[in-house]
């Protein structure tokens, strides 16, 4: 009779802690695991062209039935023809602040106001491919 009570009292114990090991990972496991969507935030990467059209469109509302394609467009084509990196910046910030191709000297360094002229000559056929073909043709 005390064998059986001395193997219930061990069985019993064991089982409890066993569950208690179980129930102390879980918690543990939950206490410590990162939250996914902030720790992906971190890493993700903002889409350059996808702020460019969100800060585009509101401007071209209005002046065409696809302002996102037009805006997109721009991007893609007229700025794309255009190999400085500091004059793109300049063409593609105009384009998101006004809705229309412009480069302001204060945007450009000095040694490169000369080229906003030819800029403009360079991008003319591409933004007005964006700007009047169908959307279907781009």
């Amino acid at each position: 009779m005390l064998a059986r009570i001395c193997s219930a009292a061990i069985l019993s114990s064991s089982l409890l802690s066993g569950a208690a090991q179980a129930q102390a990972q879980v918690q543990v496991q939950v206490q410590f695991q990162p939250p996914q969507t902030s720790f992906r935030s971190i890493f993700k990467v903002p889409d350059p062209r996808g702020e460019f059209v969100r800060l585009c469109a509101p401007h071209m509302v209005g002046r065409w039935a696809h302002p996102e394609s037009v805006c997109g467009c721009l991007h893609d084509y007229a700025a794309a023809t255009v190999e400085d990196a500091d004059l793109r910046a300049a063409l593609l910030r105009g384009i998101s602040e006004t809705g229309v191709p412009t480069i302001e000297s204060a945007w450009v360094p000095a040694s490169k106001q000369s080229e906003i002229g030819p800029t403009f000559t360079k991008i003319a056929k591409p933004t007005l491919q964006c700007m009047f073909e169908p959307a279907t043709n781009q």
